[in-house]
C-alpha cells in the first residue's frame, strides 16, 4: 500500500506526465479503503461479551457467517441457554446447573473439563428472543444441506419464521438441487409465503397459485388471512385468485380426509376380521357359540407382554415370537375347553353358550389373579413406530398398516390351510356334511377338537395386535365379541372370504359415521343395518353351501 501511495505521487508530481487519465485513477485508488481482512473465529468471539443485546447480536451475526465447525456448538450453547464466561479472565465456557450455587463448567472451544465452580465466577451471556431468531436461522442455514430430509426440514421450517430477501434467495439456491418430493414442497411454499407479499402483481398471483395447490396448513392459513383483509387492501382479481386457491386446497384437503378415514376403517375392519376368523370356523364347522373367544384373545395379548417383559431389548424380536406362542397358548387353552367341555354339549346350543360364558369369567378371573386387575402396556417395536407421510394431510401410522397387512397374510395361510392341506378337507367335510364325513371315515371328534384349536389359535393372534392398538388387560376381549359375532353373521357363517369382506365392511362404515353421528350412535346405526339385512338374506353375504346348509 505504501509503494502504491509512492508511485501516485511521483506520477502526480512528474512534469512528463501525459496521461491525464491514468493519473486520474491513481488518485481515485488512494481514495479506496483498504481490503477488510475476514472475521477470524478466536476475533469475532469478542462480540459476544458486549453489554448492549444490539451489539451482540451483531457479533452473532458475524460468528454465524464464519465457516468453522465451531460455529454450530456454539450457537447451539448459546440457544439452549449454556454459555458463560469467567469473569476472572473471561474464557468461554459452557455450564450446567448441579445446584443452585454450583456449575459443572467446560471450556469452550477445547472441552477442557473445569470440574465444579461458583456460580458467582460465571456471567451468562445472554439472549432475547430476537438473538434467539437469529440463532435458527443461522443454525438453519447450515442444516439446509444436511443428507437426513427430516433435518433440512426442520431448517427449511426454523427459517420461514424469519424471512428475509437472502434467506428466501438461499431458499430459492436449494430448490433446484433439492431431490426429496416433501421438502422441495416446503422449498416452494416457503418461497411462496413470501410472495405473496411482495408488491410484483404477478409474483404475488403465481404464489397465491401455489399455497392453493399445497398440503401444507401454512399455505391456507396465509390464503384465509389474505381472503379476510379488507377491500382497500386487497384488489378485487387478486382476491378472486385468492377465493379459488381457498376452494381448491378444501376440495383436495377433504379427498385426503376421506382416504384418512377409509385407511382407519380398514385397520378397524382388519381387527374385527382378525378376531371374528377364528369364531368363524368354530361357529361354521362345530355351531358352537363360543362366548370365551374374546378371552382367548385377551390370552394372546398378555402371551406377548410376558415375552416382552422376558426380552425387554429385543422388543422387536419379542412381537414377531409372540405371533407363534400366542397361538400355541391359545390354542392349548381352546383343545381344553373343547375336551372338557363343549364336546359334552353338541346340539345344546343354549347350555354351550352358557358353559363357554362361565369360562370367560373364569379366565377373566384366572388373570387377575396372575397380573392383577390393572392394564399392561404393550410396547410399539421401532418398525411400528411413526407414520408414512404421503403429504402433509395424508399419513398412515405403521402399525395400523402393518396391522391391515397382518391381518391379510394370516387369511393367506388359513386359505392354504382349509384349501391345501388334508385338515382343511377334513374341516370342510365336516362343516358341510358330519354324518356323510363320517360315513366315509373322518374322525368328526377329531376335526371338531383340531378345528376349535385352530379357532381359538387365531383368536390369540389376533391378541397379538390388539396389543398394538390398545392396553392389555382382563377386560380385552370383551370389546370385541359382539362385533366378531356381527361380522360372522353379516358374512355367512362358516364362510371365511365373508368374514375378511364383512369386516373391512363394518370397519369403514363405523369409521365413515363416527365424524357425524358419534362412535356410540355409529354402532347401533351398524347393529340396525345388520338386522335389515338379515331380514333379506338369513345366511349372510356368502351363504356357506353343502346339504348342512340347505337344511
Amino acid at each position: 500500500m505504501m509503494a502504491l501511495r509512492r508511485r501516485a505521487i511521483r506520477a502526480l508530481a512528474s512534469p512528463r506526465l501525459t496521461n491525464a487519465l491514468t493519473a486520474l485513477l491513481i488518485a481515485l485508488a488512494l481514495l479506496l479503503p483498504a481490503p477488510v481482512q475476514a472475521d477470524t473465529f478466536e476475533d469475532a468471539l469478542a462480540g459476544l461479551y458486549e453489554r448492549s443485546l444490539k451489539k451482540r447480536q451483531i457479533a452473532i451475526e458475524r460468528i454465524a457467517a464464519i465457516d468453522d465447525p465451531r460455529v454450530a456448538p456454539l450457537l447451539d450453547h448459546l440457544l439452549e441457554g449454556r454459555l458463560y464466561y469467567r469473569k476472572a479472565d473471561k474464557q468461554l465456557v459452557v455450564a450446567k446447573k448441579v445446584t443452585r450455587t454450583v456449575y459443572a463448567a467446560t471450556t469452550f472451544p477445547g472441552n477442557e473439563d473445569l470440574g465444579e465452580v461458583k456460580k458467582r465466577t460465571l456471567k451468562k451471556i445472554s439472549v432475547n428472543n430476537r438473538i434467539r431468531r437469529t440463532i435458527r436461522v443461522s443454525l438453519a442455514r447450515g442444516q439446509l444441506a444436511a443428507t437426513e430430509p427430516s433435518v433440512r426440514l426442520a431448517a427449511i421450517r426454523s427459517m420461514a419464521s424469519s424471512l428475509d430477501e437472502a434467506t428466501v434467495s438461499l431458499l430459492r439456491e436449494r430448490t433446484t438441487v433439492e431431490s426429496d418430493s416433501g421438502v422441495l414442497e416446503e422449498l416452494e411454499v416457503t418461497i411462496a409465503l413470501a410472495d405473496v407479499d411482495t408488491g410484483d402483481p404477478e409474483r404475488r398471483v403465481a404464489a397465491i397459485r401455489k399455497l392453493g395447490d399445497s398440503t401444507l396448513i401454512a399455505a391456507r392459513n396465509k390464503l384465509q388471512a389474505l381472503a379476510d383483509l379488507p377491500a382497500d387492501k386487497l384488489s378485487g382479481p387478486v382476491r378472486a385468485e385468492v377465493r379459488n386457491a381457498l376452494a381448491a386446497y378444501d376440495v383436495r384437503a377433504s379427498m385426503y380426509a376421506a382416504l384418512e378415514t377409509l385407511f382407519f376403517g380398514l385397520s378397524l375392519g382388519s381387527v374385527l376380521a382378525l378376531a371374528a376368523v377364528g369364531l368363524a370356523i368354530t361357529f361354521g364347522v362345530m355351531g358352537v357359540i363360543n362366548m370365551a373367544h374374546g378371552e382367548l384373545m385377551m390370552l394372546g395379548a398378555y402371551t406377548t407382554y410376558v415375552l416382552q417383559q422376558l426380552m425387554p431389548n429385543h422388543i422387536g424380536t419379542s412381537i414377531v415370537l409372540a405371533v407363534p406362542a400366542a397361538f400355541l397358548v391359545a390354542a392349548t387353552f381352546g383343545i381344553a375347553i373343547e375336551r372338557g367341555v363343549i364336546r359334552f354339549l353338541y346340539g345344546r346350543p343354549l347350555e354351550t353358550l352358557l358353559a363357554t360364558f362361565g369360562i370367560s369369567l373364569i379366565l377373566q378371573q384366572l388373570v387377575r389373579s396372575v397380573f392383577s386387575p390393572l392394564n399392561r402396556a404393550v410396547a410399539t417395536p421401532e418398525w411400528m413406530s411413526g407414520a408414512l407421510e404421503i403429504n402433509a394431510q395424508l399419513s398412515l401410522t405403521y402399525n395400523r398398516l402393518t396391522i391391515v397387512l397382518f391381518t391379510l397374510f394370516v387369511f393367506g395361510v388359513l386359505m392354504i390351510v382349509m384349501k391345501r392341506t388334508p385338515l382343511g378337507l377334513q374341516v370342510r367335510a365336516v362343516a358341510q356334511n358330519r354324518a356323510m364325513a363320517r360315513a366315509v371315515g373322518v374322525r368328526s371328534s377329531r376335526v371338531d377338537m383340531l378345528t376349535f384349536a385352530l379357532g381359538s389359535g387365531i383368536a390369540g393372534i389376533a391378541g397379538v395386535a390388539l396389543s398394538q392398538l390398545t392396553n392389555v388387560g382382563p377386560n380385552l376381549g370383551q370389546g370385541y365379541i359382539v362385533d366378531s359375532f356381527l361380522v360372522v353373521v353379516f358374512g355367512g357363517v362358516g364362510n371365511l372370504w365373508g368374514t375378511l369382506v364383512s369386516g373391512l365392511t363394518l370397519g369403514v362404515a363405523n369409521k365413515v359415521m363416527e365424524p357425524w353421528a358419534g362412535a356410540v350412535l355409529a354402532k347401533v346405526l351398524v347393529l340396525v343395518f345388520i338386522i335389515l339385512f338379515i331380514q333379506r338374506r338369513p345366511r349372510g353375504l356368502f351363504p356357506q353351501r353343502g346339504r348342512a346348509a340347505e337344511g
